[in-house]
């Protein structure tokens, strides 16, 4: 039987045995947010999505997802908010994560002075590195209502427990002002487009969050082209092309390929340039975990092998994301996987010292290679319970800071200060200063809490736009979504990292060498056991619910 029916008989016949694990799924304890399911429950219509206007884009985008690109900047900015979101008397807490090094303290942070002086607010901001952003979000979703910031990103792709619970229990409901028409009262958020909120999901049938959205490609592996074209490499080449390309990249110290505590060996590339599904895949009924497919065990033994050349940095399960950084900028990595929007810091981190690219899919034989299509966001930004008009205020901060590309908003949370963080070059392209590298939206991540359609417009690099709006022309048509996304599934929502947890150690371990491959087949047996194989059945009905 099918496990979306045998749910449904349960759910109406009222099966004894399966109660008390439904139960025990959806409230325990109090405050626990209780049902968080879609299915069954009338939905909240998706914001009406009015696109903000903006300059012409110098390179065209597609409706499947390439993205407009821009070799200048626009010439003339527009003002994109009518006045200062607060009056300059309130204050509000803020927690993002972010990827870069801690921010200078306010008093001394011009960048930081400047938003605030913008937003008519004083911003609090709890800056969380991505390496400690899960055990921050246990301990403050642990902690009392009283203690949480009044706004809080959920990025980065993270898994954390009992996620929906925590926002619908103690984040506001935000349907009333943003679903349907009422999102026009905050036009710029109105211009978020409607496959990010998709992406974002509902929970309980309510919106309680707003996107940050993003390009429709998840990330890339960014490469030193000098040093992968001195090792032979060519876009699509053979997977043993690329084997043998890789470890001729990594002779002395250096490595080809670079991975960090978060990477895992850069595992979701390559399973689905072996043809695996996007995580999950929901087809007639059926919910396929990538991690259980010949494709995926395919990529495994793959990974094992470069491991085993010598191709990965010998650190790669201890070293955090930012220290890999810096090992790709001065050239001791040749390669790195990373967010797609991490594309500008990464140019100016390597300071011209190579060619910044991004690799195409390798050739495996019989396999049909496809790429990550993202959620649609880097995550989405709650706001904490509160009175009405003290939620308008939050709302009103997001809108200004999802001021569309092309507007003087845009460009001060962008770039900063003209003078102090930025200079016009001759091209008239916004270019950091020194200080305007250390003290930026990469390391005081207002960005994360909220942020504009992103464009393809990279300051002093119109070469990388040119680039990457190439590669997403033969890229865009390899994206596959994942089918999970927007979804709620209660086993997930409580056990999803810990079942996320014992995939990454087990793609470590047989990556890293200190287990077989045959230890894959112990691995699923426990994923499944401990809520894999629920998550797949409670996925299929929800998925069934919103289509």
């Amino acid at each position: 039987m099918p496990r979306r029916t045998l749910l449904r008989s349960i759910a109406v016949g009222g099966a004894a045995l399966a109660a008390p694990s439904v139960l025990t799924a959806c409230s325990t304890g109090s405050g626990s947010g209780g049902d968080v399911s879609n299915a069954g429950k009338k939905t909240a219509p998706w914001p009406t999505h009015t696109p903000t206007e903006g300059p012409a884009p110098d390179l065209a985008p597609s409706s499947a997802g390439v993205q407009a690109g821009y070799t200048k900047y626009p010439q003339k900015l527009v003002t994109a908010t009518d006045g200062k979101p607060g009056t300059g008397k309130e204050k509000i807490r803020v927690l993002s994560i972010t990827y870069g090094t801690p921010p200078k303290p306010v008093g001394s942070n011009k960048y930081w002075q400047a938003m605030n002086e913008a937003l008519g607010v004083e911003v609090e901001f709890t800056v969380v590195p991505d390496a400690d952003f899960r055990a921050k979000m246990a301990t403050l979703m642990a902690g009392d209502s009283g203690d949480l910031p009044d706004i809080i990103s959920i990025g980065g792709g993270y898994v954390l427990p009992r996620e929906a619970q925590f926002v619908k229990a103690r984040c506001a409901d935000l349907s009333e002002h943003l679903s349907g028409d009422a999102v026009k009262d905050y036009p710029n958020l109105a211009g978020i487009p409607t496959y990010a909120w998709e992406g974002m999901g509902r929970i309980g049938g309510r919106i309680y969050g707003v996107p940050v959205e993003r390009a429709k490609v998840q990330g890339a592996m960014f490469v030193n082209r000098e040093a992968f074209d001195e090792a032979g490499y060519k876009p699509g080449m053979p997977a043993d092309a690329f084997r043998a390309m890789a470890k001729d990249a990594s002779a002395g110290k250096k490595s080809g390929l670079g991975a960090s505590t978060v990477s895992f060996y850069g595992y979701q590339y390559h399973a689905m340039w072996h043809g695996a599904p996007n995580e999950w895949r929901i087809k007639g009924g059926r919910a396929t975990s990538m991690y259980g497919t010949e494709e995926f065990r395919a990529a495994l033994e793959f990974m094992a092998k470069l491991r085993a050349d010598g191709s990965y940095n010998s650190d790669a399960t201890s070293i955090s994301q930012v220290d890999l950084k810096t090992l790709f900028y001065n050239g001791t990595v040749r390669s790195m996987t990373d967010g797609w929007g991490a594309v500008l810091s990464n140019a100016q981190g390597i300071k011209d010292a190579y060619t910044l690219d991004v690799a195409e899919p390798y050739e495996v034989p019989g396999a049909t290679p496809v790429y990550q299509q993202n959620r649609g966001c880097f995550g989405y930004t709650v706001v904490k319970k509160a009175a009405k008009e003290r939620v308008r205020l939050m709302l009103r901060v997001l809108d200004w800071l999802a001021s569309p590309f092309g507007s003087k908003e845009y460009e001060l949370m962008h770039y900063g200060v003209e003078g102090t963080h930025f200079a016009y070059d001759k091209a008239g392209d916004p270019i950091p200063t020194e200080r305007g590298l250390v003290e930026s939206r990469t390391n005081l991540p207002f960005a994360y809490l909220m942020d504009a359609p992103q464009p393809l417009y990279f300051p002093g690099h119109a070469d990388l736009t040119k680039r990457l709006h190439a590669w997403q022309r033969k890229v865009v048509p390899l994206l596959v979504p994942n089918d999970r996304w927007g979804l709620q599934s209660a086993t997930f929502n409580r056990v999803g990292a810990s079942l996320q947890q014992i995939l990454d150690d087990g793609v470590t371990a047989v990556v890293s060498g200190r287990k077989s491959l045959s230890s894959w087949d112990g691995v699923l047996k426990k994923w499944r056991s401990q809520g894999g194989d629920k998550c797949a059945g409670e996925f299929e009905e929800e998925y069934e619910a919103a289509h």
